[in-house]
């Protein structure tokens, strides 16, 4: 057996039993061990509510224990520059919740010290490692829609709450980072190539924050025609729930249904050559898959498809989309 990946967990986050503590179970050799919190009693209920090893009083003790190989950093968005390079200086690998940053220039000094120190740092787009995302990109690589043509992605769910920390800029909140970050990484990752943002238009909760942001896109592509693409997000608008992609081809297209949360419900509609075709991808949660990989490159440096590079390439993608809509980037001290 390989030396068990025990995690730390940054904060007493509402994600992270769903993202780290109940996959870990599943995931053979990885532990989620310990937990540390601004508010040490809260640490203390974290940790024996959801049968943790260990606590700690503050975030620099957790990264000081020789124990933890790896970090879950859940932190709000304006702080997972700071903590994630802390723990790759402490020698720990990190797992950090999407988006990796505030904005593109924190996620390349981020993506530096993990070269740097030679660890692992993998932003959580759990969804991608989901079996429905591989056939959907396993579909349009086979040509059975023709050369692709335009892409979309939605991401719209109601976010009531709006003293929730994603509707605080000064956190590096906004509907684009919390789940327009989805809708751009699939796109490129059904496409395979990076956008340029033709145009952006946001509605807003509060002086520069989206609750809801559409933009539109060109991709290159391999033929003369190029792809064109389209997202929308919002924590509020007329679009209450809804969450869906297409890739269209010249001779048919994709519908996905659910291509965030693909475990608890999901469809993908294939028409094609005058037929149409349904199915459902079955397959363990998004976040099992997710771990998984994660151990994976710890162990033996497998492949993952979000790492740090490519957290700097969605990164740039977001702060476009927002340069685009009129609006400052996250993570600036001059707002």
């Amino acid at each position: 057996m390989s030396i068990p990946i025990t995690m730390g967990i940054l904060g007493a986050a509402r994600i992270a039993p769903n993202a780290l503590i109940r996959p870990a179970r599943q995931v053979e050799g990885v532990q989620a061990y310990g937990v540390a919190a601004r508010d040490p009693d809260r640490a203390r209920q974290f940790a024996a509510r959801y049968g943790l090893a260990r606590t700690y009083e503050s975030y620099e003790a957790m990264l000081a224990d020789p124990k933890l190989v790896a970090i879950y950093n859940p932190l709000p968005n304006s702080l997972h520059c700071a903590w994630t390079i802390n723990s790759l200086r402490a020698g720990k690998h990190v797992l950090c919740e999407k988006p990796l940053a505030a904005n593109a220039d924190q996620a390349q000094q981020m993506a530096n010290v993990a070269s740097e120190t030679g660890l692992v740092l993998m932003e959580a787009f759990h969804n991608l490692y989901h079996p429905l995302a591989m056939r959907a990109q396993e579909l349009i690589q086979s040509g059975v829609i023709g050369s692709l043509r335009h892409v979309e992605a939605h991401f719209c769910i109601p976010l009531l709450r709006f003293n929730d920390i994603r509707y605080d800029y000064n956190l590096a909140g906004g509907a684009t980072m919390d789940l327009g970050c989805y809708t751009i990484r699939l796109l490129r990752y059904l496409t395979n190539a990076e956008p340029q943002v033709t145009s952006a238009r946001a509605y807003l909760s509060s002086p520069q924050v989206d609750r809801y942001m559409e933009a539109s896109f060109t991709f290159p592509s391999a033929t003369s025609a190029e792809i064109t693409g389209r997202m929308t997000c919002s924590f509020f608008s007329r679009k209450l729930l809804y969450i869906a992609a297409t890739a269209r081809g010249e001779r048919g297209e994709i519908r996905l249904l659910n291509p965030i949360l693909p475990h608890l419900f999901n469809r993908l509609h294939l028409r094609a050559g005058g037929r149409t075709h349904t199915e459902s991808i079955s397959g363990e949660t998004t976040y099992v898959y997710q771990l998984r990989a994660f151990a994976n490159a710890v162990r033996d440096g497998a492949h993952i498809l979000t790492d740090a590079q490519d957290a700097v390439a969605n990164m740039r993608v977001i702060d476009a989309v927002y340069e685009k809509a009129g609006l400052q980037l996250r993570g600036l001290e001059t707002f």
